[in-house]
């Protein structure tokens, strides 16, 4: 996006979005720029739906229950959803909100949250994850929205992987992996589809360990000598996962 349109308010939405027409905020997007930003007619917005690209829109109607907006013109054109496939065990509160919110930051295209022996958190309000995604887009100009899925369980997921994801590799954040660089495990997997789990605090157990370093299609690696947060080596891992085999360039 034009750095001349960076400081503008960033909103999702999920009406179409094409030069010429006009769009209806909801209500608490509406009462957000209308009551909160104090914008009025003629001032200017961004809006993004995940499919159109980005557009600069002016406000039509200002009124806090329902603000309207003309489009004006397209300001950044629509990228493709990222392939990586992200899977975590959900933490606690503000933890988790930050684990979905860093997903989004780091090019995740599918977020799924699994479920442990040691997972902390074991019933998740899937509309405040997508919340919390959508806001990460909308602050970090991220275009693409990621997919949350249905939380499932770590067997489940692994017995269904060879079918549902039958050419993906899974990448393994095994905290009981000799300490070395991820380098050259992440180097072999260049072209090919891939997955990223991160276990929860306290790690996976014992049983879980040894049956994802049995299966063909698991990748086991290593961030380094220090003990990682969860949420830290979620992050850890989705940077030298992108630096290396990703989208950075």
């Amino acid at each position: 996006m034009p750095r001349s349109h960076a400081s503008l308010p960033r909103l999702f939405v999920d009406a179409d979005l094409a030069k010429g027409g006009e769009v209806a905020l909801n209500k608490d997007q509406s009462l957000y720029l209308a009551a909160v930003l104090r914008k009025s007619v003629g001032d200017e917005v961004v809006l993004f739906n995940g499919r159109d690209g980005a557009w600069l829109c002016r406000l039509t109607s200002d009124s806090k229950k329902s603000v309207t907006l003309a489009v004006a013109e397209e300001v950044a054109a629509q990228t493709e959803k990222s392939d990586l496939w992200y899977g975590f065990a959900p933490l606690k509160n503000d933890r988790l909100d930050y684990v979905i919110q860093k997903a989004v930051e780091m090019g995740a295209g599918t977020i799924q949250p699994v479920m442990t022996q040691y997972t902390q958190v074991h019933r998740l309000k899937t509309e405040r994850l997508h919340a919390n995604a959508i806001e990460a887009a909308e602050q970090c100009e991220v275009l693409s929205v990621p997919t949350i899925a249905d939380e499932i369980t770590l067997e489940r997921l692994l017995s269904d992987w060879p079918n549902e994801h039958a050419d993906r590799k899974l990448i393994f954040a095994d905290e009981g992996e000799a300490s070395s660089s991820p380098v050259e495990a992440l180097s072999a997997l260049k072209g090919q589809k891939i997955g990223l789990l991160i276990g929860p605090e306290g790690g996976f157990s014992d049983a879980e360990r040894e049956k994802l370093r049995s299966l063909p299609f698991v990748v086991p690696i290593s961030l380094g000598p220090r003990i990682l947060r969860a949420d830290t080596a979620a992050v850890a891992a989705m940077a030298v996962i992108q630096a290396i085999i990703g989208d950075w360039r």
